[in-house]
């Protein structure tokens, strides 16, 4: 009797000692390939990183044991092992009840707290506390291109978005396309890009480097290569980088944004030096404007016709 429960305490031990093998494996071979939310270079990518890392570990609570739980169950009622207690009857076991109870009650208790208290903190309409002055960024989804525009600078951008880091940003999203997905894996979650309407989405990147940045929605034919590049760079690199734009022969007017809107695929990285006035409540309130109903066009018509005959009379 003894030497068989040594044995059951020896394959429990290998059993849990070959799970720690596979998660450690499993954990070691993500982390070689170079996934762009597990490397987290912004403050909300951050946040955003330690949250996934902590549930998956709160859900190995559950996992684990159950794996464990199935393998030695299965191993140990096998066919061939007469020496199994077959007790189909049993119930009331206090001690088991609890367990399979009470883990997982206190589990969404935890799990029910740092989702109030994360959607709260990581809410993208927050603004992010800092002594360092802001900076708006204007972002139009295109079909299939980025547009960047910022306000402060008079400047504006296409496929390339430049920000100096430990600097709050304050993202101002729209689209004249069909609706899209603002998202930069590697400084925080994505937001929605929709015509007549404005998403924010406050990110601070806290490390020098170029990060891509993709749509996250699928919006046509040219979806796969609408990529652009944020870059990350000090203060004075992002006040030289601004002095190249102000020097581009390029101008954003309307006309030249009426032929940017168009579609158009791997759109190569364009500066402009400067931008029509209030081009991105332009954009945003050409869906918002409203529009002659059936019945006004007809008065007017008729109107017009009415003024038409009396001109020749």
């Amino acid at each position: 009797m003894r030497k068989l429960k040594m044995n059951t305490k020896v394959r429990l031990l290998l059993i849990a000692l070959l799970a720690a093998t596979l998660i450690s494996v499993t954990c070691w071979y993500i982390s070689t390939l170079h996934i762009d939310i597990l490397n987290p270079k912004g403050l909300i990518a951050e946040k955003e990183y330690n949250l996934l890392v902590f549930t998956t570990l709160l859900g190995f609570v559950i996992v684990i044991p159950v794996f464990i739980l199935a393998i030695t169950i299965a191993w140990r009622y096998r066919e061939g092992n007469t020496k199994a207690k077959y007790t189909p009857n049993v119930s009331g076991n206090r001690i088991a009840e609890t367990i399979w109870w009470g883990i997982p009650i206190l589990l969404i208790a935890i799990l029910s707290v740092v989702t109030w208290t994360s959607t709260y903190d990581l809410d993208p309409h927050k603004p992010l506390a800092s002594d360092v002055k802001p900076i708006t960024i204007q972002v139009v989804a295109l079909d299939w291109k980025w547009l960047f525009i910022y306000p402060e600078q008079k400047i504006a951008s296409v496929n390339l978005v430049q920000i100096p880091v430990d600097t709050p940003i304050n993202f101002v999203i729209t689209a004249d396309a069909p609706m899209n997905s603002f998202w930069i894996p590697q400084l925080g979650g994505q937001i929605y890009a929709m015509a007549g309407m404005t998403t924010k989405l406050h990110l601070n990147a806290t490390e020098k480097g170029d990060y891509k940045g993709s749509s996250a929605n699928i919006s046509g034919e040219g979806f796969s290569g609408m990529k652009f590049i944020a870059r990350a760079s000090s203060k004075e690199e992002f006040n030289a980088w601004v002095n190249v734009v102000k020097a581009s022969p390029e101008h954003l007017t309307n006309a030249e944004y009426t032929a940017l809107a168009k579609p158009s695929k791997d759109a190569p990285v364009t500066y402009y030096s400067a931008t029509a006035d209030d081009l991105y409540d332009t954009i945003l309130m050409q869906y918002m404007m409203p529009h002659e109903s059936s019945t006004e066009q007809n008065v007017s018509r008729d109107a017009h016709t009415d003024h038409s005959h009396t001109e020749g009379h």
